[in-house]
């Protein structure tokens, strides 16, 4: 009778230690699916897989989304959270990446660290909206604002027509992390991003006033996708065809000097 009676009382116990391991593997594999709400497409984030991360911040790393930007809705993404009576500026982190065309493969530690950036700001009070550019998918894009991949990109948006400051910095390929990019933003200066001016700025520049950038883009990306060959062969020839019209007789002078008769000799 008493070791029945053990028995029975051990049971609860027994029941609650064979819950536990499953429970943790359950939220482990709960917290591990709420992470792919913010992360470029192929890439997880580490920080909103771990278990220290409390569960009303993880709500908001799902809230916050990356923007892919195109060469059609780039515009109307950077200007969407802007108020028409706004005025301090709303500020985007665009990443400007690419695969093994415009990358060549080097800019997985940089989307990385990007991610895994945003998962931080999501669970920040102020924290800047965040977008990525793939040069591979929009090339176009890209050359209309000769931006180069692994750069990160600041824009500073107001109302219309108000000018934007944009900014740029070229990130380390191989060492960037996400407490780099934090860390930029939490100076909350731009000391170490160069402000872009001229020809190529993305809002005010000549290019873009007077609707010459995607033209030029455009060019630039049939300049780069026409193999070099191809191209020395095109010049070649026309080079040829201009010479031998210029050596040809053929000029009014030359058909007047044929039809000419000569001198009567003496």
């Amino acid at each position: 009778m008493r070791f029945t009676t053990s028995a029975i009382l051990a049971l609860p116990l027994l029941a609650a230690a064979a819950e536990s391991p499953f429970e943790q593997y359950k939220a482990k594999f709960q917290n591990f699916l709420g992470s792919f709400g913010v992360a470029i497409p192929g890439v997880v984030t580490p920080e909103a897989t771990t278990e220290s991360v409390p569960a009303a911040p993880k709500a908001k790393v799902g809230a916050k989304k990356i923007e892919t930007l195109t060469l059609a809705n780039w515009k109307d993404t950077l200007y969407a959270p802007v108020k028409p009576d706004a005025t301090q500026p709303e500020e985007w982190y665009v990443l400007i990446t690419g695969g093994n065309k415009t990358c060549f493969g080097h800019c997985g530690k940089v989307e990385t660290a990007f991610n895994e950036s945003v998962a931080r700001f999501a669970v920040q009070a102020k924290s800047p909206h965040v977008a990525a550019i793939n040069c591979d998918d929009e090339p176009v894009l890209c050359n209309s604002w000769s931006a180069s991949t692994g750069a990160l990109w600041v824009f500073e948006m107001l109302p219309q027509p108000a000018p934007v400051d944009v900014y740029w910095k070229r990130m380390n390929l191989t060492t960037t992390t996400s407490q780099d990019i934090l860390d930029l933003y939490a100076k909350d200066d731009k000391k170490d991003f160069y402000l872009i001016k001229g020809y190529f700025h993305p809002f005010d520049g000549q290019l873009a006033q007077y609707g010459l950038a995607v033209p030029l883009g455009y060019f630039l990306w049939i300049m780069n996708v026409i193999p070099s060959w191809a191209m020395m062969l095109g010049v070649s020839f026309l080079s040829r065809t201009m010479m031998n019209r210029g050596a040809a007789p053929n000029g009014p002078g030359a058909r007047a000097g044929a039809a000419a008769p000569r001198p009567a000799a003496q």
